[in-house]
């Protein structure tokens, strides 16, 4: 069965990798690893972009802001799928974690965690046309920002024992800045893919 219906540029809960071809389905199985396998590995090359934080345990990397575009262009099945993919493997040892890390119970590895609920969160969003205008994706990547520091800080709170509010003010405070201007490019980048397959479509 063809799925051009549901694949144009206009339709209702489409996301971007819906606008890739697949005619049947098992065209579309393959299709769909193959945005998985790599949304994480996007994930994993981002992450090497690793900068130190002074008085952080937690660097600035683009690993969040890959995490953010996998969950928006896959949807959320893929999204989930592709970052549970890179958080299974670097648990097992593949060294794509920030700077080359791997394993599970670091201190930052909440964020990781955190992550994989983001891309489903912004993959869900993204269905409900969240990818479509600068001010709703800016919306949409500040609750899937939001959902990886849920998550992230308390676990850093955890795992050194440091106070909640300590946590707060090195694993999230520093990082604002940073998060506003992937949030920026993120508002002009989604909304001009979508413009760019309009017209192509």
């Amino acid at each position: 069965m063809s799925t051009a219906a549901l694949t144009s540029p206009g339709a209702t809960g489409a996301v971007l990798a819906d606008l890739l071809p697949a005619t049947t389905a098992s065209r579309a199985r393959v299709r769909d690893a193959a945005l998985v396998l790599g949304g994480a590995a996007l994930t994993g090359i981002a992450a090497q972009i690793a900068l130190p934080v002074p008085g952080s345990p937690v660097p600035v990397t683009g690993q969040t802001f890959a995490a953010l575009l996998v969950g928006a262009s896959l949807g959320t099945r893929r999204g989930l799928l592709s970052l549970a993919l890179y958080a299974v493997a670097g648990m097992a040892g593949v060294p794509w974690f920030a700077g080359g890390a791997s394993g599970a119970g670091g201190a930052t590895f909440g964020y990781v965690l955190g992550m994989l609920l983001a891309a489903g969160l912004v993959g869900g969003l993204a269905r409900r046309g969240g990818d479509r205008g600068a001010l709703r994706t800016a919306a949409t990547m500040a609750a899937g920002t939001a959902a990886i520091y849920a998550v992230g800080v308390p676990f850093l709170a955890l795992s050194t024992g440091m106070p909640l509010g300590r946590a707060v003010a090195v694993g999230l405070v520093p990082f604002l800045i940073g998060d506003a201007l992937k949030a920026a490019l993120a508002m002009g980048a989604l909304p001009a893919a979508w413009k760019l397959a309009g017209r192509r479509g």
